[in-house]
C-alpha cells in the first residue's frame, strides 16, 4: 500500500532514522541552475515568515521504500526511490548554515551542534548507521566531509560545490540565518510517499520521472538492473557497473545502451531503450544471469568507448580509420562500428579486416557527398546493417556488398566523375566534412610536409563575387557564353575549391596574384593551380578530373559484382535449414553459424525480427531458450520451452535440453546437403559442446 502525506523537512530528518541512496542511482547532479532556485526560494520564504510565521513553500515529493536491511535497535533505514536530488542539497544547506554559525558566531556552538544531531547525523549511532542521508558509493566520501565539516569539505567536486555555493550565498545576502534554518526545516513542505513491501517500487519508480532532473534511459535501466539484484547488487556494482560508469559519460552510456538494442532489433529508438532493454533483462530469472548481462555489456562499453576515444586503439591502422570516422562527425555509424569492433573482439577476423572494412564506410560517406546524398537514410541503413553483414572472416566483401546493393547510393567511380564535374560540392553535406575531404584528398598526395589543419579554410579559385577582372577572365576563355551562368555552374563546384590559410587575404584578387599565393601554401593539390596562366571553365575541368582520379584511387568504389540476392542467398539457406529440423530435436545460435559460414549474432537477429521455421527449436550454448526470445508475431505467445517439451525435447531440473538430442553443424549440413555431394561433411562433423 502507498501512503503519501505532507510533510516537513525537519519530520522526515528528526529521530533515529536512515536515508539509503541506493548504490546503483545517479550520482548527485545537481548544478548552480538547481541550487539557485532553491536558494531564491528559501530565501524568499525566510523573508515572508517574518510576517506570515505560517508560509509554507512546496518543493516537490520524496518516495520512500523500506529498506530490506533495517538493523537491529531504533534506528528506522529508508531506502530513497525517488527524491535523493533534493534531500542531499537541503542537507547540504544545512551543513552550511551550521558551518556559517560556527563561523560567524561562535558562541552558539549550541545551536550548531543541535542543526547537526537534530538533522544531519544519528549522534549515538555506530557507523555506517551514523549519518542520517548516506549516498551513493559515488558520492559518499565528499559527502560525509561536508556533514562531518572536516577540511577540504569544499572540494572541487559537486557536492563541494554547492557546498561552497550555500556557503556565498548566507555570507553574501546579509541574511538572518536562524530564519532561513527555519524556512528549511518547517517552511519548505513536501509530500512523502512512503511503500510498503508488496508494493512494486518498480513501476513507482519508472512513473516518478518529472520533476528535477529528469531521468535518462540508462538511468531508468540501471534502477531497475539493480533492483533485481537483492544479494549480488554490490558486488555487481563494484565489479562491473562502475567500471563501466567510469568508462563512458552519462550521455554515452545511454548511447550505448540503445545502441546495444539496435544490435538486436534495427527498429528501436533512442526513446524506446529502457523498454526494449527491460523486456530483454525481464526474461532472465536468477541474479547470476543478470550479473552476466552486465558484465557482456562492460565488454560492449569498452568497445564502445574505442570508437568515442579512437587515440585508445592499439592497431595503427584501425586507429587511423576510427579518428576519420569521429572526425566525420557522425554518429550514424555507431552500430555498425560496435557490431564490427565485436567481430573483431570475437576473433572473426583481425586489425587488417577491420581496417579495410572501416575504409569501406568512409568511401560510402565521401562518396555520397560528393553526389549531394548527404545523410539522407543513413540512420536507418546503419542500423539494418547488423542484421544484414554476418561479419566472417568476408567482412570487407559483406561490408562492400552489403552498401553496394540496393538504394544505398554508394557512389560508382563514374557517379563521382559526374558529379565532381557539376555538383555545387560547396554547397554538400557539413563545413567540417567538406573541409575533411580536401583535406584527405590532399593525403592521398603523399605529402612528406604534415597537413595542419587548424588555419586551413576552404578556398573558391574562380571567386564567389566577380570582379571586373575575373569577368574578364570568364569572357576570354568562353566568348560565346553567359558569364554569369559559367561563373554560377561552375564557382562552387569541387574543381574550383582548394585549401588555404590565406582566404580573406586572397578573396576575390586576379588570378595571377592567387597563383603565387598558393604556389607557396606548401599543399600539394594548390601546386596545379600555381601552374596554370589562366582560371577559366577548361582549367576548372581539368582539375576536376585530377581530383576525380585521386578520390577514386583514396577511397574503394562499390562492387560490380554484388550476388545475387545478396544476402538472401545466406538466410535462404537458413530457412532451409530451420525448416528441416525435425521435432524432438534442438540446435544452437553457433551451431548454425558455424554450419552457414556466418557469425552467431545475425543468426539471431534474423530469428527474431523474419518470420522463420521454428525458432523455438534454436537454443543457447547452455541448452535454454535465449532470455531474450521472442517470436516475429506478437500473436504467438506460447513458450518455447514447453513448446519443445511437447515435441518430445526432455530438459533436466536447471532447464537444460538433453544434449544427446542436439544438432550439431555437421547435423544440419547433412540435413541440406545434395545427396549427390559428398564433399565436406567429414570436415565439419566436429561437436562443439
Amino acid at each position: 500500500m502507498v501512503a503519501a502525506q505532507e510533510t516537513s523537512l525537519q519530520r522526515i530528518l528528526e529521530g533515529e532514522k536512515q536515508y539509503m541512496v541506493p548504490l546503483y542511482q545517479r550520482p548527485y547532479q545537481w548544478s548552480k541552475k538547481q541550487w539557485s532556485v532553491l536558494w531564491d526560494d528559501v530565501a524568499q520564504l525566510a523573508e515572508d515568515r517574518e510576517d506570515h510565521p505560517a508560509s509554507t513553500h512546496f518543493i516537490g515529493s520524496l518516495v520512500l521504500a523500506p529498506s530490506p536491511e533495517n538493523v537491529a535497535g531504533s534506528i528506522t533505514r529508508h531506502l530513497v526511490v525517488d527524491g535523493q536530488q533534493r534531500l542531499t542539497t537541503l542537507t547540504i544547506l544545512l551543513a552550511a548554515i551550521r558551518d556559517h554559525i560556527l563561523e560567524v558566531s561562535p558562541e552558539d556552538r549550541r545551536g550548531a551542534n543541535r542543526i547537526m544531531n537534530q538533522f544531519l547525523v544519528n549522534e549515538y549511532a555506530d557507523e555506517p548507521h551514523r549519518i542520517k542521508l548516506a549516498p551513493t558509493q559515488a558520492d559518499r566520501a565528499p559527502y560525509t566531509n561536508v556533514i562531518d565539516g572536516t577540511p577540504g569539505a569544499d572540494g572541487e567536486g559537486t557536492i563541494g560545490q554547492a557546498y561552497r555555493f550555500f556557503r556565498a550565498q548566507i555570507l553574501g545576502q546579509g541574511i538572518d540565518v536562524n530564519a532561513v534554518e527555519k524556512a528549511v526545516t518547517s517552511g519548505l513542505s513536501l509530500v512523502s510517499i512512503s511503500t510498503s513491501e508488496s508494493d512494486n517500487v518498480h513501476r513507482i519508480f519508472e512513473s516518478l520521472n518529472n520533476t528535477g532532473l529528469k531521468l535518462s534511459q540508462g538511468d531508468l535501466l540501471r534502477n531497475h538492473i539493480f533492483m533485481r539484484l537483492p544479494t549480488l547488487g554490490e558486488e555487481v556494482y563494484r565489479t562491473t557497473w562502475k567500471p563501466l560508469q567510469d568508462l563512458l559519460t552519462r550521455e554515452d552510456m545511454d548511447a550505448l545502451f540503445w545502441l546495444d538494442a539496435v544490435q538486436r532489433n534495427a527498429k528501436v529508438t533512442v526513446g524506446d531503450t529502457y523498454q526494449e532493454q527491460k523486456h530483454r533483462f525481464d526474461r532472465f530469472q536468477t541474479e547470476n544471469q543478470i550479473a552476466a548481462e552486465v558484465a557482456r555489456l562492460l565488454q560492449l562499453a569498452r568497445l564502445y568507448r574505442v570508437i568515442k576515444h579512437p587515440e585508445e586503439e592499439e592497431s595503427a591502422e584501425v586507429r587511423h580509420r576510427l579518428q576519420r570516422l569521429s572526425d566525420w562527425g557522425s554518429a550514424t555509424a555507431a552500430p555498425l562500428l560496435l557490431h564490427l569492433l565485436a567481430g573483431r573482439a570475437a576473433g572473426r577476423f583481425d586489425d587488417q579486416a577491420l581496417a579495410s572494412a572501416l575504409l569501406v564506410i568512409e568511401s560510402l560517406l565521401v562518396r555520397r557527398v560528393l553526389i549531394g546524398r548527404t545523410s539522407a537514410s543513413l540512420n536507418r541503413m546503419f542500423a539494418q546493417a547488423v542484421a544484414e553483414i554476418p561479419g566472417t572472416a568476408d567482412v570487407v566483401n559483406e561490408v562492400t556488398n552489403y552498401f553496394s546493393s540496393g538504394q544505398r547510393h554508394f557512389a560508382s567511380n563514374k557517379e563521382v566523375l559526374q558529379s565532381i564535374h557539376t555538383m555545387p560540392f560547396y554547397q554538400q553535406g557539413r563545413a567540417n566534412q567538406r573541409k575533411l575531404v580536401l583535406l584527405w584528398i590532399e593525403e592521398t598526395y603523399g605529402s612528406r610536409e604534415p597537413v595542419s589543419p587548424e588555419n586551413l579554410t576552404i578556398e573558391h579559385v574562380l571567386p564567389q563575387t566577380l570582379s571586373s577582372e575575373w569577368r574578364r577572365t570568364l569572357e576570354s576563355s568562353n566568348p560565346a557564353a553567359d558569364v554569369d551562368e559559367v561563373h554560377q555552374s561552375l564557382v562552387h563546384t569541387l574543381g574550383n575549391l582548394t585549401l588555404s590559410g590565406y582566404n580573406s587575404k586572397l578573396s576575390n584578387r586576379p588570378f595571377a596574384e592567387k597563383r603565387v599565393e598558393l604556389g607557396r601554401s606548401g599543399l600539394r593539390m594548390n601546386q596545379f593551380i600555381a601552374e596554370r596562366q589562366t582560371w577559366g571553365a577548361d582549367d576548372i575541368s581539368t582539375r576536376a578530373d585530377e581530383l576525380a582520379s585521386m578520390v577514386c584511387k583514396a577511397w574503394p568504389a562499390p562492387s560490380t559484382t554484388v550476388p545475387d540476392g545478396w544476402p538472401g542467398d545466406l538466410w535462404s539457406r537458413l530457412d532451409q535449414m530451420l525448416a528441416e529440423i525435425p521435432a524432438g530435436r534442438w540446435t544452437t545460435y553457433g551451431d548454425l553459424a558455424r554450419a552457414l559460414g556466418t557469425a552467431a549474432q545475425p543468426i539471431g537477429n534474423r530469428l527474431r525480427d523474419h518470420p522463420v521455421p521454428h525458432p523455438h527449436r534454436v537454443l543457447t550454448a547452455d541448452a535454454r531458450p535465449a532470455a531474450n526470445f521472442r517470436w516475429s508475431s506478437d500473436e504467438q505467445k506460447e513458450d518455447p520451452a514447453e513448446l519443445l517439451r511437447q515435441e518430445g525435447v526432455t530438459f533436466d531440473a536447471h532447464g537444460c535440453a538433453d544434449r544427446e538430442q542436439r544438432l550439431h553443424p555437421a547435423d544440419l549440413a547433412a540435413l541440406v546437403a545434395d545427396p549427390d555431394d559428398e564433399s565436406g561433411l567429414e570436415a565439419e562433423n566436429t561437436r562443439i559442446d
